[in-house]
């Protein structure tokens, strides 16, 4: 059962993760407009426990884009300096709507895993009950 119980978690932490990780994918596109806004990124984390690896995964820390910011042409706007220019944000809505694409496809993925790791544990018990 521990092996059960370990696919679980696995796919349980995957989905957490992708998850949170649609959660900054959908803040970017959301703040697409926003000047000076920096996309947000952050990297998948292998979880250790006691020095080895659990095969649970954690997304990592929040980490802004460093890229450039857009310069917008607009001399009326508020935020526009004496050159009528004024910073934009650096999220590129074709990376975003494919980063939020994969996300949804991999939390699938560990919602199938998670599904089929509960489905073959319940019929071990249905086994082990004979």
């Amino acid at each position: 059962m521990g092996d059960f119980s370990s696919a679980l978690s696995s796919s349980a932490s995957g989905m957490k993760a992708q998850a949170m990780r649609l959660r900054h994918v959908s803040e970017n596109i959301a703040n697409t407009d926003t000047p000076g806004y920096h996309r947000k990124t952050a990297a998948f984390e292998q979880v250790f426990d006691g020095g080895t690896r659990t095969g649970e995964v954690t997304l990592g820390s929040v980490q802004l884009d460093r890229r450039e910011l857009s310069r917008i042409y607009d001399p009326g706007h508020p935020m526009a300096d004496e050159t009528g220019y004024y910073n934009g944000s650096n999220v590129d809505l074709v990376v975003e709507i494919a980063d939020a694409r994969e996300a949804q496809r991999s939390y699938e993925a560990n919602l199938k895993m998670f599904d089929q790791a509960r489905q073959m544990s319940s019929s071990l018990l249905e086994l082990l009950r004979r």
